[in-house]
């Protein structure tokens, strides 16, 4: 603006000192000196135009800026949402206590949850959901109630007498008919007293199914079901369901390891490109290194494989059989054939590998597989021409066997 603004001054000045030099001169016309004037009228008019709507654009960003700091959401000394407490008799799962990170709880087996099994940091740097308890606690159905379409339950400690209850009798037509709530039975010729059915013991194995993925807790008049640790139970009550523990960062791995989860639990890994004599090796992506490029005269270097991928499984036990665990293939073909083989001789006894197309070979489970146990699986792709190697490629695959079937 300030370039503009001399430059309108010194076209100025010459215009007021052509107006001087024409009434200088006695030859200078009056319709001249008028036409020389406007010229300069309008130049100031043009010249005062843009320099009011500069002014005006300056306001209006200065009151933006104004407004943006204002309501500027105030900055809290910290950044995490307070600690939660573990409950007694439970277990806390969750270390992160950054917003969008969630905490779960569990309860020891004999005791139920009461509040939040999840909680969640919110933006605020608060939690969602309630602080839970773990208690003994058992509700029981009264049937009384039954035919008015109601249901009334009460609710008592868990102690040895809880697992025997009064039955009710009544008088019909000279007979005494006595009835237990649900989840209990008349014991034995005594009418008066209701024991407790164990479902866990009779119905464990039925032939409607599991009463439970996992193990069975007996509790008076029902039961409940129990996941080991790494797990949670599903909203059936019956079933288990994985805990991520690497998309919750619920892990100690450090930056330069990768977090592999696992069924109940999670690995860290870090990946270290291989050492072989006369060959070096330069990690290109987390998961995969390429052979740098070797002497002319060395055969030991350019029969080094040319690339070592990494891969990592997590897998149930007992998974059933044949089942194609993994792919490799050739994304574009040099030579004229592709030889696939696994390498090692232990791993045999549970994998194979076999083709699927020219360019694709599959690594096939052959026998189950029970753990907790890890495999380490190579599978070795050959590019040949002419019978001449071109080329060797590595994979090797984890494989993390869980301890149990889901």
């Amino acid at each position: 603006m300030k370039k503009m603004n001399r430059r309108y001054c010194v076209l100025l000045s010459i215009f007021i000192c052509q107006v001087y030099t024409m009434l200088a001169q006695e030859c200078a016309g009056k319709q001249e000196l008028q036409s020389s004037i406007q010229q300069v009228h309008k130049l100031l008019s043009a010249q005062e135009a843009s320099y009011l709507q500069s002014l005006r654009t300056l306001r209006k960003k200065l009151n933006l800026l104004q407004y943006s700091v204002a309501h500027l959401p105030a900055k809290p000394k910290n950044f995490t949402c307070p600690n939660l407490d573990t409950p007694v008799n439970g277990r806390k799962l969750g270390t992160v206590l950054l917003p969008g990170h969630d905490v779960h709880f569990l309860c020891d087996v004999g005791y139920e949850l009461v509040g939040s099994e999840t909680r969640r940091c919110k933006d605020s740097l608060s939690w969602t959901g309630q602080q839970p308890l773990c208690k003994v606690f058992v509700s029981i159905t009264n049937t009384s109630s039954a035919s008015t379409g109601a249901e009334a339950a009460s609710s008592f400690p868990l102690t040895q007498s809880a697992f025997t209850w009064k039955s009710k009798c009544s008088q019909v037509q000279g007979t005494t008919l006595c009835t237990c709530e649900p989840g209990y039975t008349i014991s034995g010729r005594d009418n008066s007293i209701c024991t407790d059915i164990d479902e866990c013991k009779l119905f464990h194995n039925g032939q409607a199914g599991r009463l439970c993925l996992h193990s069975c807790v007996n509790t008076p008049g029902g039961y409940r079901c129990t996941c080991p640790a790494g797990y949670i139970v599903t909203q059936d009550g019956r079933s288990c369901k994985d805990i991520d523990e690497c998309s919750t960062r619920q892990n100690n791995c450090t930056r330069d390891q990768l977090c592999i989860n696992t069924y109940g639990g999670f690995q860290c890994v870090k990946v270290d490109c291989p050492h072989i004599r006369n060959a070096t090796y330069v990690k290109t992506s987390p998961v995969r290194c390429e052979r740098n490029p070797c002497p002319v005269d060395s055969m030991s270097c350019s029969q080094a494989p040319n690339s070592v991928s990494y891969h990592h499984m997590s897998v149930v036990s007992n998974l059933s059989t044949p089942r194609v665990m993994f792919r490799v293939s050739a994304v574009r073909m040099i030579g004229d054939t592709l030889r696939f083989a696994l390498l090692g001789g232990r791993i045999r006894r549970y994998f194979t590998v076999q083709r699927s197309d020219r360019q694709t070979g599959e690594l096939l489970l052959v026998s189950p597989v029970q753990g907790p146990v890890t495999l380490e699986v190579e599978v070795e792709m050959t590019e040949l021409e002419r019978r001449e190697l071109l080329g060797r490629y590595i994979t090797r695959i984890t494989i993390f066997v869980s301890q149990y079937e889901f």
